[in-house]
């Protein structure tokens, strides 16, 4: 299937001329991952799975684990923007592997769905186990 015509357009050029330019980037970015969400349920048929907005959610979930990428002071060597773009690189790649069906179902609901704590655990199953193998089973599921 072809990509939408939002991820032709919008592209992560080499450099950011600033960190504001970087921004604009950001959400622009931002934008074209929840316009391609249509696109991406139908590929992959999440609909019994997971809603859009839980999606758009773990798109902005994503984004804000990388908030901290703005103080010039905490990477005196790299550019922040330059740091900024190779993230957006990283995500633009992302996206268009998984517009092009480049991974499978199991892939996006383990990452998107699962993995953002979107899907609630009942915890039936770690019944009888001891508080270390919950807590080792926890932290090492990726």
């Amino acid at each position: 299937m072809a990509a939408p015509f939002t991820l032709r357009k919008i592209g992560v050029p080499p450099n950011s001329a600033n960190l504001t330019e970087a921004r604009r980037r950001v959400f622009d970015f931002f934008r074209a991952a929840c316009r391609s969400l249509p696109t991406v349920m139908d590929i992959y048929n999440l609909q019994d799975v997971v809603a859009p907005s839980q999606l758009r959610f773990a798109i902005s979930a994503q984004i804000r684990n990388n908030a901290h990428v703005t103080d010039p002071k905490a990477l005196p060597l790299i550019s922040v923007s330059l740091v900024i773009d190779l993230l957006l690189f990283k995500g633009m790649e992302e996206l268009t592997d998984i517009v092009d069906h480049a991974k499978q179902r199991h892939h996006i609901i383990g990452q998107y769905v699962v993995g953002e704590g979107l899907v609630q655990n009942t915890g039936s199953k770690d019944q009888g186990k001891s508080d270390f193998l919950k807590n080792f089973y926890t932290s090492n599921y990726v």
